[in-house]
């Protein structure tokens, strides 16, 4: 994206991105424009030499609120194992709202689940 995007108006989209996803994704892409605010999320970064890791830590620090949708951390049928990549960046968030400075304690989230 161009320019730098004020900490208040980001939001850090933590989902699944895949065609199953896509409408959801969509929907709250516009939804937070709509808004008023700005969608950030891992799609944004096409440079395959930026570890990823490093990708996700800039983006939570440089939003103040977050969606996290953490509902499909189902088994994988294929190797048995849930989707790791959605509960650690929800705690990526949660550590940096905990132990960041004044502002990145200001984050607020919205977890979403298939149960309450």
């Amino acid at each position: 994206m161009g320019g730098k995007i004020p900490y208040r108006k980001g939001v850090f989209i933590n989902c699944p991105f895949d065609n199953q996803y896509s409408s959801l994704f969509d929907a709250l892409v516009f939804a937070i424009h709509d808004c008023g605010f700005i969608a950030r999320c891992a799609l944004e970064f096409d440079d395959g030499a930026q570890v990823r890791a490093d990708t996700l830590i800039t983006l939570i620090r440089e939003c103040r609120y977050g969606i996290h949708d953490v509902s499909r951390t189902e088994l994988d049928p294929t190797n048995q194992l849930p989707r790791f990549n959605m509960p650690l960046e929800l705690g990526l968030f949660l550590g940096a709202r905990h132990f960041g400075n004044r502002g990145q304690r200001e984050k607020v989230c919205l977890v979403l689940d298939r149960e309450r």
